[in-house]
């Protein structure tokens, strides 16, 4: 089975507005041409353009476990699905949430029939989220995150871990994620795929970085 690749965009000046479409695009074209699923998640305000531009899945950053009415400043799963997210990540190390809000938020997402990635960052938290019942789990120790050292490489036990603990839920595997070896690696360990951003957003040449990474599936 082909590995899952989810490009999380962050804030940086390289896959902000235009950036992000010509990103995009580029994880498009690779996706096309090596036949791995990759999903890029823009801020939630480059998602409609994104989303007009490619065809593999585009997700949120974030979102509030919210319904329609007063809740200024939210985002609001339903205007992400409108937007034309088709998913969305929850509690990244960035975003951090309570477990009771990481819970609303879930449930919110399939309200809105958007798909779930729930951040963790060791072991205990991957079996609390995935007793929600989200799409997916990614395991990302927090000091390992742009470091550019593979939590596959640098804690293997920590991977194996979440996966075991994560109860048949599919779990992704982030924090340094940068060449097609880390890639490999996760998938040895019993992960669906990867879940990072530096390694590619801010590459001189994104589209070589993703080629990178699928050169060993």
């Amino acid at each position: 089975m082909k590995p899952l690749i989810v490009i999380n965009f962050k804030t940086y000046a390289e896959s902000t507005g235009a950036n992000a479409v010509r990103l995009a695009t580029a994880a498009s074209k690779v996706a096309e041409d090596s036949g791995v699923t990759m999903v890029v998640v823009p801020q939630a305000a480059d998602i409609f353009q994104v989303a007009r531009e490619v065809d593999i899945p585009v997700y949120a950053q974030h979102i509030d476990g919210i319904q329609f009415g007063g809740y200024t400043g939210h985002i609001l799963p339903e205007a992400l699905a409108e937007a034309g997210a088709r998913g969305t990540l929850i509690n990244h190390s960035e975003r951090r949430l309570e477990l009771a809000e990481i819970d609303a938020a879930n449930q919110a997402a399939k309200r809105a029939n958007l798909a779930t990635i729930i951040c963790t960052n060791n072991v205990s938290t991957t079996k609390a989220a995935a007793s929600l019942c989200p799409d997916f789990v990614a395991i990302e120790p927090p000091e390992l995150i742009g470091s550019g050292i593979p939590v596959s490489k640098a804690n293997p036990e920590v991977v194996t871990g979440a996966v075991a603990a994560a109860m048949g839920v599919k779990v992704l595997c982030g924090a340094g994620i940068s060449k097609g070896e880390d890639v490999k690696a996760a998938i040895e360990l019993g992960t669906q795929g990867v879940l990072l951003a530096s390694g590619v957003t801010k590459a001189a040449d994104p589209e070589a970085a993703l080629r990178g990474l699928v050169a060993f599936v």
